[in-house]
């Protein structure tokens, strides 16, 4: 990434225009997806955009880029105390049935249980 690009997306305030980036390059950016990544995480407080990329990620390319949003979603689950964001996730990224296989998907995948558990605060 270069400087003038590190130094811009270091001062987005809020992920937003992290977000805007790489839905407005994706295809074009895979080179520094990392970076891109490791900045929405750092410039996102409230796990909102992060969110909205591993939606878009997944919606684009799951498989491509699974890394990617495996880590905004950790990062969401931090960053998103009060679940005003992440509870999106459980449809987009593990299907419309995720609630009849939640058993299996919270044995499956860490991220999937760490969500549902805030969600559900009653469990599985």
């Amino acid at each position: 990434m270069d400087e003038d690009l590190k130094k811009k997306l270091a001062a987005d305030p809020d992920g937003l225009l992290t977000y805007e980036f790489l839905a407005n390059n994706i295809g074009n950016v895979d080179d520094i997806m990392d970076e891109i990544i490791d900045n929405m995480i750092a410039v996102d407080h409230n796990g909102q955009f992060s969110v909205s990329a591993a939606r878009y990620l997944n919606a684009i390319d799951s498989n491509k880029y699974a890394a990617y949003i495996s880590r905004l979603i950790a990062a969401a689950i931090e960053k998103d105390r009060e679940r005003n964001y992440i509870a999106q996730l459980l449809p987009e990224i593990w299907g419309a049935d995720y609630a009849a296989n939640a058993e299996t998907l919270s044995a499956a995948d860490d991220n999937f249980r760490r969500i549902y558990k805030r969600v559900f605060a009653t469990g599985i």
